[in-house]
C-alpha cells in the first residue's frame, strides 16, 4: 500500500489545524476558528466549487508551497488583501502608510514566509506520522475570481478557517497515484 493510500483525512486536518493555529497566534497574534473541510475526491467527476475561495470581486493573496517524498502535495493558503496587509504589518512591525510605500512586493514575501512557517509545521507533522517529505520553495498568487483545478490524481481538501472577520482557506491537494 503506498504512502498516500494509507493517510487520512483526520490526520491532514490535525495537522493542517495546528499548523494554521500555531503560525497565526505566535506571528500575527490571531486565534483562527476552525469552519469546516470540503473534500473533492478525483473519481467523482466534481469541479472545484464556481464558489471557492477566490470566486467574486475579493482580492486574494496566495501562498503555496509543496512537499514531496513518501507523500506529495500543495498546499495553497487563501488570505484576502485586507488580510493580508494586516499580517505583514503585525509580522514586520509596519504601519499602512510604511506598508502603502514598501509596495506588495513586501507583502508576497510576509505571505509567502506566512505559507512556509504554515507547511513546514505541517510537514514536521506528517514526518512525525511516518510520512517523511521535504518541502518546495513558496510562491505567491494574486487576484480575484480565479480556481486551482487539481487533476484527476489528486484529492483535494479545502479547510476552512476564520480569523478576526476575515476567512482563511488552506486548499491541499495530495497525489493520489504514483
Amino acid at each position: 500500500m503506498s504512502a498516500t493510500a494509507a493517510i487520512n483525512e483526520q490526520l491532514l486536518r490535525e495537522n493542517i489545524t495546528r499548523a494554521i493555529n500555531d503560525v497565526f497566534s505566535t506571528m500575527l497574534g490571531r486565534e483562527p476558528t476552525f469552519m469546516g473541510c470540503t473534500n473533492i475526491l478525483p473519481d467523482d467527476g466534481m469541479s472545484p466549487p464556481a464558489s471557492g475561495p477566490a470566486s467574486g470581486n475579493t482580492t486574494f493573496v496566495v501562498g503555496t508551497v509543496g512537499f514531496v517524498g513518501d507523500i506529495n502535495g500543495l498546499i495553497y493558503l487563501y488570505l484576502d488583501e485586507t488580510l493580508a496587509r494586516h499580517s505583514t504589518c503585525h509580522l514586520l512591525g509596519m504601519n499602512e502608510a510604511e506598508l502603502e510605500q514598501a509596495g506588495d512586493e513586501v507583502i508576497n514575501d510576509a505571505i509567502g514566509e506566512i505559507t512556509n512557517m504554515t507547511v513546514g509545521s505541517f510537514k514536521s507533522g506528517l514526518c512525525d506520522a511516518g510520512y517523511m517529505c521535504k518541502l518546495t520553495i513558496p510562491s505567491i498568487l494574486r487576484g480575484s475570481n480565479f480556481r486551482i483545478e487539481p487533476t484527476t490524481a489528486t484529492t483535494r481538501y479545502l479547510y476552512h478557517y476564520e480569523s478576526a472577520g476575515h476567512k482563511v482557506t488552506a486548499d491541499i491537494l495530495i497525489q493520489t497515484d504514483e
